[in-house]
């Protein structure tokens, strides 16, 4: 009987290590071009969380000490315990990394944590909480077009690109994407954050409706060795809609780390 790995990832290119985490819903093969392109110099390991993707059913309750070890257990992995990873994150992956970097600081060389904030407010707990209950009760058919609207602009929203994100989401299992909102719930990392201190590029979308320009200054300011990125007219999947504009801070922090 096959059984599936506790986290999928492929690897792609030889060098430094990049480590990728996805938005939650989604999986390691929603980050357009970009690891191909940073393959020519880099070791590109792009991640399914638990619960997503080829990776294992995610655990109930989810946490995100879970799956802040997931990812420890996959960098340990591919950099054959020798091996620091630069991890980039996009929303919930974003504060996986965030978490990551406190709590296993010997792994990580560097971070670019992009569409995501320092902490889930306490008052908006019940309603991340409710983005996974809504999914339980009524299927991911429940939650799939007000996602696409949070994560994409209007002028987008019949392109190719997102069709592949809506099928992603219909497919999904209703009870990891409540684990994954679970884990999100916990997410309060601003007071910590100046523990992190390898070089950590934050990138903010402009016309992000799932957080503000302002969230995105004030995580860059909780960092120790923070700057802020917002790229004009990107919306949450910056790294979809905005592929090139994306691509070349990312692309310009590694290299800079690499000099």
């Amino acid at each position: 009987m096959m059984t599936q790995p506790l986290l999928n990832y492929t690897r792609l290119g030889q060098g430094p290590l990049v480590v990728l985490l996805h938005p939650v819903g989604l999986d390691g093969t929603f980050w357009g071009d970009l690891p191909r392109r940073l393959s020519d110099r880099y070791t590109v390991i792009s991640v399914d969380l638990r619960g997503h993707g080829g990776s294992s059913p995610a655990p109930r309750p989810g946490t995100m000490a879970a799956c802040v070890a997931d990812v420890a257990g996959v960098i340990k992995e591919a950099g054959q315990g020798h091996q620091t990873a630069v991890v980039l994150g996009l929303s919930f992956g974003g504060m996986v990394a965030q978490n990551l970097a406190i709590v296993h600081p010997e792994l990580v060389s560097g971070l670019v944590v992009c569409g995501c904030g320092a902490f889930i407010p306490p008052a908006f707990k019940h309603a991340i909480l409710a983005r996974g209950s809504d999914a339980e009760q009524g299927g991911m058919q429940a939650i799939t077009a007000a996602t696409l609207e949070r994560w994409f602009t209007p002028g987008f929203m019949d392109s190719p690109e997102v069709a592949k994100v809506r099928a992603r989401l219909l497919a999904d299992d209703p009870s990891n994407f409540a684990a994954a909102w679970e884990a999100i719930s916990e997410h309060y990392a601003v007071e910590k954050l100046k523990q992190v201190t390898v070089p950590a590029l934050v990138i903010g979308g402009s016309v992000d409706l799932a957080t503000s320009v302002e969230a995105i200054n004030v995580l860059a300011g909780a960092f120790a060795h923070g700057r802020a990125v917002i790229l004009e007219g990107a919306p949450h999947m910056m790294q979809i809609e905005n592929q090139d504009e994306f691509y070349t801070p990312v692309r310009h922090f590694l290299d800079q780390m690499e000099k």
